[in-house]
């Protein structure tokens, strides 16, 4: 089959803002692509077969503009698509049994494409989200790391705090969904003291990090071997919490940091990874987490028109592995 036929398959919601930067450049290039968010799309008029025979795995994509031979999909991005929920016309066991199906059979199909180039397999990006992971995986690939805990222990909370002279701060496992009055709710990284520290810290891990007495934030955005570097100043502790008061500016990646990151993308297998560091006054950078699929649109045009372009490379078929 010529490889320029062969479609670019990308998951994700319909909403996703960032993906269409990226879809655009592969449209200029005329690159086949397909767009799915398999979590609602298989309720709305789509579907999916795979068929397993002893000539070969076979399948095929339908939806109300395309049908997709599976063995021609060249790459798959996987971006934000939506849970899986089940048909909305079910509701409670039914449901939740039809999305679970869907889970393990459409996401099991979609993540096992025939000689497809995955931006990142979805398997890598779970093992990639996990946090004590990521501090792990960045100690033995040569980051330097800001002293952690992650306990459920309120005594150990209490002592680890106490020996951090430059204060504490908290931040969630997992970013799970958070509502207060019924309207949600985000769980910044804040700073914690020690009279916070109770026993409602026996419910579930928490995880505390001694502050870094950081001068500015960066973000490394790593599509391969290519990286983007972007300075942040912020008046806040966390700079997502309002991104209006943020400057962002390109910044150089220094050598050891980037061999860094090349060691940690290798770990985990991941082609695409957005990582945050708190960088001292000293220059030097501390790794705080690497989001296996972060957004990267919210920064500087001329980067994000980089990022763009080197993700449609990937996807294309222009990397080496």
């Amino acid at each position: 089959m010529d490889d320029r036929s062969r479609s670019v398959l990308v998951l994700t919601n319909v909403s996703d803002v960032t993906a269409d930067a990226v879809l655009r450049v592969l449209a200029g290039r005329r690159v086949p692509v397909v767009r799915l968010d398999p979590g609602t799309d298989l309720h709305g008029g789509a579907s999916l077969t795979a068929a397993y025979r002893a000539d070969g795995q076979r399948g095929t994509l339908r939806t109300s503009s395309r049908e997709l031979d599976l063995t021609a999909v060249r790459s798959v991005w996987v971006r934000r698509p939506s849970p899986y929920q089940g048909p909305p016309d079910l509701d409670g066991q039914d449901r939740r049994f039809a999305a679970a199906q869907a889970f393990w059979g459409a996401g099991g199909i979609l993540a096992s494409l025939p000689g497809a180039h995955y931006v990142n397999h979805p398997w890598d990006n779970r093992a990639a989200e996990y946090k004590p992971a990521q501090l792990a995986t960045a100690q033995h690939c040569g980051f330097r790391v800001p002293p952690t805990l992650i306990t459920d222990d309120e005594r150990e909370a209490r002592e680890f705090a106490a020996g951090n002279a430059g204060g504490t701060v908290y931040k969630p496992v997992w970013h799970t969904p958070h509502e207060v009055d019924g309207q949600p709710r985000t769980v910044w990284v804040r700073e914690v003291r020690g009279p916070e520290l109770t026993e409602a810290v026996t419910a579930c891990p928490h995880l505390f990090q001694a502050k870094v007495p950081k001068a500015f934030d960066t973000r490394v955005t790593a599509v391969g071997d290519r990286l983007f570097g972007a300075r942040i100043d912020s008046p806040d502790l966390d700079w997502r919490y309002r991104q209006d008061r943020m400057r962002c500016s390109p910044i150089d990646v220094p050598v050891p940091v980037a061999e860094a990151v090349a060691r940690y993308l290798a770990a985990f297998r991941l082609t695409f990874g957005a990582f945050d560091f708190a960088v001292t006054d000293g220059g030097t950078w501390q790794f705080l987490e690497c989001n296996p699929n972060g957004q990267w649109a919210w920064q500087p045009p001329d980067i994000t028109d980089r990022i763009a372009h080197a993700i449609a490379d990937r996807l294309e078929g222009n990397h080496d592995t």
